[in-house]
Formats: C-alpha cells, sequence, structure tokens
C-alpha cells in the first residue's frame, strides 16, 4: 500500500517539506520548489548504467572514493536538495556521507539530459553546482549522443571538453578515468 502524504501548498517549500516526502518520491527540492521528476526512459537508464558502472568500477578498482547514482539526495542547503543521476565522492571527503544523503557537493556530478528534466539540468542545477563547489559536471544527452564536461573555476562552470557521437572523454577529477562515448551510449 502506497503512502500518500499531502503538503500543504506553500510558494517556498523547505528541507522540512521534503523530508516528510515518502522514501523515493519522484522529487527534488530546488530553490524552494517541489520538482516532480518522471521516471527515466529506458534508453535513459541504459546510459546511465554504462556510465556509472564504468566510473563504479575504476573508483572501486583505485580506491579513489564512492560512486552513486539517482535516486540520492545532495543537501546543499534548506532550499536545495536534488538527485543527480551520478555523483562521484573522493576518498579524502566521504565525510559529507551520511544514512540519509549526502551533504555537500560531489566533486564530480553527472546529469543525464532527459526532456522532462533538460532545462533544471542545464540552467537551475548547473547554477546550483557553481555555487556550491561541484568540482567536476557533466552533461550527457542521449539523443545527439553528446557529453560536455564543465569544470569549476572560481565557482563559474566552465566548459572543458565537448564530444559528439564518437571519441574519448577524460574526467577532470577522477584521475586517468576514461570512457568512449560508444561505450556510453552503446
Amino acid at each position: 500500500m502506497k503512502q500518500q502524504i499531502k503538503l500543504e501548498k506553500k510558494s517556498i517549500y523547505t528541507e522540512e517539506d521534503y523530508n516528510v516526502l515518502p522514501e523515493g518520491a519522484p522529487y527534488q527540492l530546488i530553490g524552494g520548489m517541489l520538482i516532480m521528476t518522471p521516471a527515466p526512459t529506458p534508453y535513459h537508464q541504459k546510459v546511465l548504467r554504462n556510465l556509472a558502472f564504468a566510473l563504479w568500477q575504476y573508483v572501486k578498482e583505485k580506491g579513489l572514493g564512492e560512486v552513486f547514482f539517482a535516486p540520492i539526495d545532495v543537501y546543499f542547503d534548506r532550499w536545495n536538495i536534488v538527485q543527480p543521476d551520478i555523483v562521484f565522492i573522493d576518498k579524502m571527503r566521504t565525510n559529507i556521507i551520511n544514512n540519509q544523503r549526502i551533504n555537500a557537493y560531489p566533486d564530480l556530478t553527472i546529469e543525464i539530459i532527459s526532456p522532462s528534466t533538460a532545462y533544471y539540468d542545464l540552467i537551475d542545477k548547473k547554477e546550483l553546482y557553481e555555487r556550491y563547489g561541484v568540482k567536476e559536471y557533466w552533461l550527457v544527452d542521449p539523443l545527439k549522443k553528446k557529453v560536455e564536461i564543465y569544470e569549476n573555476k572560481n565557482n563559474k562552470l566552465v566548459l572543458k571538453h565537448s564530444l559528439k557521437e564518437e571519441g574519448v572523454v577524460c574526467s577532470i577529477v577522477v584521475k586517468d578515468f576514461t570512457i568512449d562515448l560508444k561505450a556510453i551510449f552503446d
């Protein structure tokens, strides 16, 4: 039986409102707005699987830190709790992970764009990642078979690499991690 929660209608929601949602509820809190995220497509999930497992295997083998994939809460402040598709936390910063969520910026955040989330991934969440110090941000577009890699310079995400359909992407913060676009999108 599904648990039903009725939230009071507000113009601004906070961490307290977010925390009463049932586990797994398809919401993110962005700028005090509760944003519902529909279930991703099978192809989105295939791209997520291909990329997350390759990254996790590499990070685990090298002992570099932790990799998580959605849904997992990343807490920035009481008005901003997001669920990136994939995150990497350097082993020197794993203290930001507790039993409920990640309590600060990930070192690497990866968003896989879908029509329902593109605006938030390209604008709102990117601005949060800039402001809160995410060191590296990947935007992965399954429809265009494109990956853009941004590096944080003085709280501004700057495009470092952009590849479409073929080529090898290289992480800035996950030392020596590379992956061929074909491995991501096929």
